[in-house]
């Protein structure tokens, strides 16, 4: 019987062999990647990139990790570990198996992601694993996409595969074949993306095993040691030079499946020493629909916000877990229980963890100049999955996942602005498919696809603005679209320090007047002029029935800014306007810029933002002396008593109380951008220094909420 390789002796590994391991492992994995996008045949995986590869220890640790969605990194090891305790006695886990899995409480985010991992052996014994994971079109349940609205427990989704022996003595297994492709409603799709996978997995087993032929077993595995070994050494080293703290966040997910309900989110990372402690305790109770995730999604959602923000230059591996404990009650929306519903996690709870975790460790960042440079406000908080089927134009079935939606707006820095139509956080890699390809693959036009005007979140620094589309049906009598998401009544994309909130999602149906919209509808524009022939949908609208001359048209979240933004370079403000990213009455209204035939007014600029900052206090404002200490962002300091103040020199509090001592006030969602909605149950709240009326903090609470202390320093 074969035997895991856990601990093994170490061996001589000088530091040119270490280098020359190290890379090729990472090259392995970089070939994964190209396997399984050359081999499949879905756009969510060619174009989209919704994927992702790595390789294991014996016992599941992540040694190397594709660039791809980072989702599917944190949760892969979770997969191979259930396998290994799952599988190992019962049917056994042999050289040429792979197995299949997708099930959420097994390591899965959502059904629709799905898993084949394959072991490693090398002289009879287990060494090591390889995987892969992609999210699949349709994986059965009720409903295309198996996007299970109206769902109220696991079973009513879709197919649940937890560790099945797909793959046996290097053969697939036709029986089980059958029974997974008898569960899709699109299995050329879904089959021809399952053996990509089990392809790519071929590709590195095979080079594991060249590998060891060539340097030794004991070599490798050391060089995969001590490459976890390091990575948790280097993430400890750089969170002993940050200060010790508490570090908040709040964010909300709308609409459950069922009913408009708001779900909140709450987070306290607490960093003490080498250590950060990530504690979801107040986070409301899980869903009776779709929206929530589960273990592994919330351990996801934290692992991909840790990554680019405080180990952009740190291998990634499960040595960045070690300093980590992550902490949330049993039943909570971001840890449900059996058998909650969860084939909506991924664009839900897993994406809000991920924003409430960039927000506090964007804040933690920011205390250091160590780290400051990749602190950010967050990116495009939200995910809008538009799902099409139907008939194709020579009447085949026809079936698609629109990930247009990845092309929301980048969170802004505190030296330079986000992107826009920048991609998700959690894809470093992004890519969304050309308008050509969609069209020439599915009876579908597009009428527009194009960055839209004030949906950056203003600041010093403007967060990235978003893209916005519209689409119609082509040479088809009837599609059915069907979209999915949150945040059109939420502004998930949170500023920081002062920043404002990126733009909502926006979702709207335009019913046919008996004509074509080709050449009438060009741009979001031509919506505003339709009047009350446009429909505005809610977050999850459900399922749309698009005939010909129907339109559907949605935009998504924009980036959120950072710093106040009246404090942003005036000339600046007028290039966004000539750019066309900032509107000229955003620029007067949110950044305090008057233009004159877009030339800068530099008199009436300066009698407008004195205008504004008195409006946030109730009295004109004036700066006072300044204050010297350690800087807390852009306009905080923290001095030699402990005490907080605004760079003025205003003396705000404590270090455990500072926000007591802003000037709050409760904005109207139109103050904060043409694009903002909020739920009935929220409200926006800015918090400016009472001194010189310098926006130092906002939030979008609940109504009658206790104010949250965001930055808590010891």
């Amino acid at each position: 019987m074969s035997t895991d390789i856990l601990n093994p002796a170490a061996a001589e590994v000088d530091p040119i062999t270490f280098e020359v391991v190290r890379n090729r492992l990472s090259a392995i994995t970089e070939e994964q990647a190209i396997t399984l996008k050359s081999v499949s045949g879905s756009p969510v995986v060619t174009d989209a990139t919704d994927f992702n590869v790595g390789t294991y220890l014996s016992d599941g640790s992540i040694v190397t990790m594709g660039p791809q969605v980072l989702f599917h990194s944190g949760s892969m090891a979770s997969v191979v570990r259930n396998i290994i305790a799952d599988r190992a006695e019962n049917p056994g886990i042999a050289e040429g198996d792979m197995f299949i899995l997708n099930n959420p409480y097994k390591g899965a985010l959502h059904q629709q992601d799905v898993s084949i991992v394959a072991p490693v052996f090398h002289d009879g014994e287990r060494v090591a694993w390889v995987g892969a994971c992609a999210h699949q079109i349709d994986v059965g349940g009720l409903n295309f996409g198996s996007w299970a609205f109206g769902a109220t427990e696991i079973q009513q989704e879709a197919m649940l595969l937890s560790g099945v022996k797909i793959v046996e003595n290097h053969e697939i297994r036709g029986d089980l074949w059958d029974m997974v492709m008898g569960m899709t409603r699109m299995p050329m799709a879904v089959g021809l993306d399952l053996k990509a996978m089990i392809a790519a997995n071929q590709v590195a087993a095979r080079r594991l095993g060249e590998l060891f032929e060539r340097y030794g077993l004991d070599v490798v595995l050391e060089v995969m040691h001590r490459e976890i070994s390091h990575a948790e050494e280097q993430l400890r080293d750089r969170l002993r030079q940050l200060p010790d703290g508490v570090f908040r966040a709040v964010d909300y997910l709308e609409h459950d499946g069922h009913t408009n309900a708001l779900y909140e989110f709450r987070l306290t990372v607490t960093k003490s020493g080498d250590t950060l402690d990530f504690d979801f305790t107040g986070t409301d109770p899980q869903a009776p629909g779709f929206v929530n995730c589960t273990r592994s999604g919330l351990v996801a959602g934290v692992f991909t916000a840790l990554l680019p923000t405080l180990a952009p230059r740190i291998s990634w591996n499960e040595g960045l877990f070690r300093p980590l404990t992550i902490t949330a009650p049993d039943g909570v929306i971001c840890n449900a229980t059996w058998p909650a519903p969860v084939s909506s996690a991924t664009i839900s709870a897993v994406w809000v963890v991920q924003n409430v975790a960039l927000a506090a460790l964007s804040r933690l960042a920011a205390m250091s100049p160590l780290t400051a440079q990749d602190a950010a406000a967050v990116t495009k908080g939200s995910m809008t999955a538009l799902v099409l089927n139907g008939r194709d134009r020579d009447g085949r079935p026809y079936g698609n996942f629109l990930l247009d939606s990845t092309a929301g707006g980048g969170g802004a820095y505190r030296d330079h602005d986000g992107l826009n139509g920048s991609g998700d956080f959690c894809v470093p890699r992004p890519a969304i498919t050309n308008v050509e390809s969609h069209e020439a693959n599915g009876p579908i036009l597009f009428l527009y696809r194009s960055i839209l005007t004030d949906t950056g979140g203003a600041g010093r620094h403007r967060g990235g603005c978003t893209v916005g589309l519209a689409i119609t049906p082509h040479d088809t009598e009837d599609l059915t679209a069907m979209i999915v998401g949150h945040g059109v009544e939420v502004p998930n994309s949170v500023g920081l320090f002062g920043g404002l909130e990126g733009s909502c999602n926006r979702n709207q149906f335009i019913p046919s007047d008996g004509a074509s919209p080709a050449g009438r509808i060009t741009s979001v524009d031509d919506l505003s002029r339709r009047g009350d022939d446009v429909q505005v949908l809610g977050a999850k609208p459900g399922f749309l029935s698009l005939r010909p001359g129907d339109a559907l048209a949605y935009s998504f979240q924009g980036g959120g800014g950072y710093g106040d933004p009246l404090t942003r370079d005036p000339q600046s403000v007028a290039t966004d306007v000539a750019h066309g990213y900032v509107s000229a009455g955003a620029a007067a209204d949110l950044y305090g810029v008057v233009l004159t035939d877009g030339i800068l007014d530099e008199a009436r600029t300066g009698e407008r933002r004195n205008e504004l900052r008195a409006a946030r206090t109730g009295r004109d404002c004036g700066a006072e002396q300044s204050a010297d200490g350690a800087p807390m962002g852009p306009a905080l300091v923290r001095t030699a008593d402990g005490a907080v103040h605004c760079g003025c020199g205003a003396r705000l509090g404590d270090a455990g109380n500072w926000l007591a001592g802003t000037a709050r006030r409760v904005a109207d969602p139109g103050d904060h951008g043409p694009y903002l909605r909020l739920h009935e149950g929220l409200e926006l709240r800015e918090y400016a220094c009472p001194g010189c009326g310098t926006l130092l903090d906002t939030a979008v609470a609940r109504i009658g909420a206790t104010d949250l202390q965001t930055i808590e320093l010891r």
